[in-house]
């Protein structure tokens, strides 16, 4: 299948050190995406779909989320640029909910932490979906692509 990530890649640079739930985070939403994900570019008039796989490098530079897009050999594909803006809400706010679905696992009983977590699956569709709403015309991802996306971005955004 060529319409997917075959590597990607999150430039740490200026990025604090992630506390343990954070890089577990990453590890697992990097792992399943590999697994299983569907990225694409969308068609231009002016030039064909470079086939994929792709390599993807994430960053955050001047204040902007940066995609850069490779071909599976390395050759660069594209690069775009988007808003942190429409990110801030929900990523502040999934973070909130995630610091207390990790206290609610220390110390509260299954039925509490299945409330916590329905609620934080919730935040993460939100941002999944201003992702997706984000990639319009740029990049073809589904929904669970684009919530593992979303973790990366979290990362990237609170390090």
């Amino acid at each position: 299948m060529t319409n997917r990530l075959c590597h990607i890649e999150i430039d740490e640079k200026g990025l604090a050190r992630p506390t343990p739930e954070i890089e577990q985070e990453r590890k697992v939403a990097i792992f399943d995406l590999l697994e299983d994900n569907r990225f694409g570019l969308p068609a231009r008039e002016d030039r064909a779909v470079p086939e994929g796989p792709y390599r993807l490098h994430l960053a955050i530079r001047e204040g902007r989320l940066v995609f850069d897009i490779a071909q599976e050999a390395g050759n660069k594909v594209g690069e775009f640029h988007l808003s942190l803006g429409p990110f801030r809400q929900v990523v502040k706010d999934y973070f909130q909910i995630c610091e207390s679905y990790f206290e609610a696992v220390k110390r509260l009983p299954p039925s509490q932490i299945e409330a916590i977590d329905m609620a934080r699956r919730g935040i993460h569709n939100e941002g999944a979906r201003v992702l997706q709403e984000r990639l319009e015309g740029k990049a073809e991802v589904d929904t669970d692509t684009a919530r593992r996306l979303f973790t990366l971005i979290c990362v990237l955004h609170w390090g």
